[in-house]
């Protein structure tokens, strides 16, 4: 294992800190380590005094070479061991690595709270929350194979003219000669260097600089003139512009003079030159031309086919293949209203302002006024109240009776366009609200610029070949040395191998429904943890302890047998695999599994088993009952039939949706499923929730393609509970976001302690100045910029985390501070706000939904994707339904134990009783087979998906041919504890 360190493969791997560095680096990093795992003679991680978080000083010994799987309930530890114990110090350790100097600018990593860890490898870890949000990180360019895509279409791509569609041409001086000679001989022609191709101009200073050169002709708008004095053309007008440099016969007795006048035209026209006989003009370049028009291109690099570097990106939209626009709809979203009662949404109503006096007296002269409904607005004078006129309108003056003010009106559009350069972010915030997403019409979404489209192999460019989804790129690769030339060929050999390699890992990690062109941003956190697996399976490391947080999420039954058997071969490589994981099939595939529990909170953090699955199931763990099926989720006696009415969404054709027609029977709880890429989220959340959420809320963002939508009347409201951070930083938490800690401070501002000091409700708020520790502004932490390195938080050094400053803290009810109450559990608050019933109801629905174990004032940055999702819904499920609510959940049983399934599935059960329709994209089947109605997506992912295969009860499911969630499904209702 130490001749890893030997190793000089040229790449940088996320490590430690999330710090790319240089793979020599790490290599004697892992050199040290690996050293001291022999000398010690360690065949197993042995972590000993573990207590960080509520981890009750266990003792751990993990297998080494092998697949772990460390599980247990929602809460009860496991993350603090995997990431928060054994990687922390892997981090720490790597961090003592570096030299004193570059220590004094990183600072010093906290011990975690443990007492000896023995044989730790080398850690990475693959986490969920380190997804980018750049809307220029895509699929392609985090696996690499979209770089090695622009290297290939750089140095083997063929270019091809946008205006003709012919093959560019790229001439050396004495082809050029050989050609002209071989065209004109014996012709008189003009030899000519382009300097202006279609600007505008007057050229005064061109005209002066040519004939100091010594020239005297040049032709201008395809006219030979000869140079005057004081010379100049029309500025205003679009201008071609080329230096007669000879006139000649061309000879081949005379190929002497024939070639000093073309290298001189070349080295005028900057590799290009014309030659004018008859009339006629032929284009010549040294640079690759298009021989017909004249167009020319550069010389293509790897970042011509970038859409992150100013030399590869359209001009337009700065490679993001969208724009925002201020639209007509967008500002006038009604038509009916009249402008004095805000038909115009960015001025409001009517007010005493100038800009509604403008418009009046521009009305006028339409025979309209303010209070005309807008739709009966003849079109020219609605053109002109939204862009402008260029004549002047006279305003009569308020405080000089007769007087008039004469300006321009500039219009509300134009208006609003010059408002977008302000640095003001609450205008920015305001400018949003009338801002429409549309693709970009320069590159029809494609990002690059037209040149780079026009670079082919086999006649595919880089665009559409990142438009491919894995599995038909593939394809495309396979075989594609007989269809290219042999230079090609010759150029292309160590790039295909890459590529191919980079594809071939995505296949095996059941993602090969992806697009290269995907946002990474739009990746569930189980598909972006899988990306960056593949990536690290690539790198062919040894030696490695990898940590990974539910790699599973996301991924249909189907599916996960691929990812299983990535994994095996990430062991078999010769590396620790320890994944924190609730798939059942994982576990059981495992070589080694440990269980945390018993509880949640402070009720976990014990070690309740640990075993080879065969041995680990006979244990009396609640997981060991589960997975044994001495218990499980029991069916319904009866499923629900509705109540008459349905949500009919004809004809949706979004992405690879294949017209089809979605019916959703209201008052049931419906299962979208499906698998990977069949089409789920292109369905629900990008047409029908933007549909509802249009209706109901007047939103502007479009949906996907669709024809109708029937039965509208029967919701009044619909509530989308997805897995988005429900806040960025640390200042967000559970409390805040479900409202809750308003009534905590109005709590305390009531009592004795606080009135005799005169404290109001914002006194115990962390967001204002007055009780707030100042040194960390109410954060508890303090963000540490680490320059090249993530940004650290660490506690603050003056309040200990405690957010407020001595004197806020010392008003107590019960017996605690606002502090102590942010530190509580949901567990421990339902005791302590017994009696408040406000604040206890909130509390209480965050307990519902398996959240008991999470404290009040826990910082959003540390909820996971399926923590969050689960604040969001307790938030929702706290108001008073309506019985006629649409909730959607985008898989809420992420990062759940089988028994925090089983509550939450009691809460969605409870919203469907009282009358409400609740519709969840999943794979788990737990939630699949007592659901009342299941509509099946697929048969595949991507291209081949986009068709509903099956819909009906789940025993109906289960009997359908070519349903893979039937498949599966069949066999877990056969479940004798069914």
């Amino acid at each position: 294992m130490v001749g890893l360190a030997n190793q000089t493969i040229c790449l940088t791997l996320q490590f430690g800190l999330g710090l790319s560095i240089s793979f020599k680096r790490q290599c004697i990093f892992m050199k040290q380590q690996l050293t001291d795992i022999e000398l010690t003679g360690h065949d197993q991680i042995e972590v000993l005094g573990a207590r960080e978080h509520n981890l009750k000083n266990i003792d751990v010994n993990i297998p080494r070479n092998k697949l772990v799987v460390v599980t247990g309930i929602s809460g009860s530890g496991k993350s603090s061991l995997a990431f928060d114990t054994i990687y922390a110090e892997g981090q720490r350790r790597y961090m003592e690595s570096f030299s004193a100097y570059a220590r004094s600018f990183l600072g010093n990593m906290e011990r975690p709270d443990v007492d000896k860890i023995n044989g730790l490898s080398p850690v990475i870890s693959i986490e969920q929350k380190t997804t980018s949000k750049n809307p220029r990180s895509t699929v392609g360019t985090t696996t690499e194979i979209y770089d090695f895509l622009r290297l290939l279409f750089a140095r083997a791509g063929e270019a091809y003219s946008y205006v003709t569609n012919q093959r560019m041409v790229k001439l050396s001086t004495d082809q050029i000669i050989d050609q002209i000679l071989g065209q004109f001989e014996n012709k008189k022609v003009v030899l000519l260097a382009p300097v202006v191709k279609s600007r505008k101009g007057h050229y005064r200073e061109l005209f002066v600089q040519i004939a100091k050169l010594g020239y005297t002709k040049v032709r201008v708008d395809g006219e030979i003139v000869d140079i005057e004095p004081k010379m100049q053309l029309d500025r205003y007008k679009i201008h071609d512009i080329e230096v007669v440099v000879d006139r000649v016969i061309p000879k081949t007795d005379d190929r002497y003079r024939l070639s000093q006048s073309i290298q001189t035209a070349m080295k005028q026209g900057k590799g290009a030159m014309m030659v004018e006989a008859a009339g006629k003009v032929s284009y010549f370049s040294a640079n690759l031309m298009d021989p017909i028009s004249g167009i020319s291109y550069d010389e293509p690099s790897p970042n011509s086919f970038s859409f992150n570097s100013p030399y590869g990106w359209c001009t337009n939209c700065l490679g993001l293949g969208k724009i925002e626009e201020i639209t007509q709809e967008s500002i006038i979203p009604d038509k009916s209203l009249s402008i004095s009662r805000g038909g115009i949404a960015p001025l409001g109503e009517y007010r005493d302002l100038w800009i509604f006096k403008q418009m009046e007296v521009l009305l006028k002269k339409y025979k309209c006024n303010l209070t005309t409904p807008i739709e009966k607005f003849p079109q020219e004078a609605l053109d002109e109240l939204l862009f402008g006129s260029d004549e002047t309108v006279a305003v009569p003056s308020k405080k000089h009776e007769g007087a008039e003010w004469n300006m321009k009106y500039e219009g509300v559009i134009v208006f609003l366009k010059r408002q977008q350069d302000s640095d003001n972010d609450k205008v920015q915030d305001w400018l949003k609200d009338f801002m429409v997403v549309k693709t970009c019409p320069e590159c029809a979404g494609k990002r690059l610029k037209k040149d780079s489209l026009w670079f082919k192999i086999d006649k595919k460019n880089v665009s559409e070949l990142a438009e491919m989804d894995i599995r038909e790129l593939s394809a495309w690769f396979d075989g594609i040395e007989s269809r290219l030339t042999d230079r090609q060929n010759l150029i292309a050999k160590e790039v295909l191998k890459e590529i191919r390699k980079r594809i071939g890992f995505l296949l095996n990690i059941g993602l090969e429904y992806l697009m290269l062109n995907r946002p990474l941003r739009t990746l569930s956190g189980g598909e972006a943890q899988r990306i960056r697996l593949a990536t690290q399976i690539g790198t062919q490391l040894t030696g490695v302890l990898y940590i990974m947080d539910e790699p599973s999420i996301g991924l249909h039954q189907r599916d996960n047998v691929k990812l299983i058997e990535s994994l095996k071969n990430l062991r078999d490589l010769g590396n620790t695999v320890l994944v924190v994981e609730h798939d059942k099939d994982m576990m059981l595939e495992a070589d080694y599994v440990i269980d945390i529990g018993p509880g949640a909170g402070r009720h976990g953090g014990q070690v309740v088993g640990a075993g080879v699955p065969a041995e680990f199931v006979k244990n009396g763990s609640m997981t060991a009952d589960f997975l044994s099926g001495r218990t499980g989720i029991h069916l319904p006696t009866e499923r629900r039939l509705g109540n008459g009415n349905a949500l009919i969404l004809k004809n949706c054709a979004g992405n690879n949706l294949k017209n089809v027609t979605l019916t959703i029977p209201l008052g049931t709880m419906v299962s979208i499923t499906g698998v990977s890429g069949s089409g789920k989220s292109s369905l629900i959340h990008d047409t029908l929730f933007p549909i509802l959420n249009h209706h109901f809320y007047n939103s502007k963002r479009e949906p996907l393609a669709f024809k109708t939508v029937e039965g509208l009347e029967y919701l009044d409201k619909v509530i989308e509970v997805d897995q988005s951070p429900i806040g960025r930083t640390p200042r967000s938490n559970p409390a805040t976001y479900t409202g809750m800690f308003s009534d905590i401070r109005t709590l305390f501002a009531e009592l004795p302690e606080a009135k005799i000091r005169g404290y109001k409700p914002g006194r115990f708020s962390f967001n204002v100045k007055g009780g707030r520790c100042e040194t960390c502004e109410g954060a508890g932490m303090k963000k540490i910029e680490m320059e090249f390195l993530p940004d650290v938080y660490v506690a603050c050094e003056t309040c200990k985390g405690k957010r407020f400053n001595r004197e806020t803290l010392e008003v107590r009810f019960k017996g605690k501070s606002i502090s102590d109450v942010l530190d509580m559990t949901v567990e421990q608050a339902l005791d302590y706000f017994e009696k408040q019933p406000r604040i206890n109801r909130k509390v209480q629905t965050l307990n519902d939904v398996g959240l008991g174990y999470i404290t009040l004032g826990q910082h959003a940055t540390t909820l996971s994707g399926g923590e969050a999702q689960r604040v969001k819904l307790s938030e929702e499920l706290s108001k008073k339904d309506t019985g006629k609510t649409l909730y959607i959940l985008d898989e809420p049983t992420t990062g759940l134990h089988f028994q925090d399934i089983k509550q939450l599935l009691v809460v969605l059960q409870k919203l469907v009783d009282k009358g409400n329709t609740v519709l969840i994209i999943e794979h788990n089947l737990d939630v699949v087979k007592v659901s009342d109605w299941v509509i099946d997506l697929g048969p595949e992912g991507g291209n081949k998906g986009g068709n509903i295969v099956a819909e009906g009860t789940p025993e109906k499911v289960a009997k359908t041919k070519g349903s893979y969630t039937g498949k599966f499904l069949k066999d877990e209702l056969k479940n004798k504890l069914n």
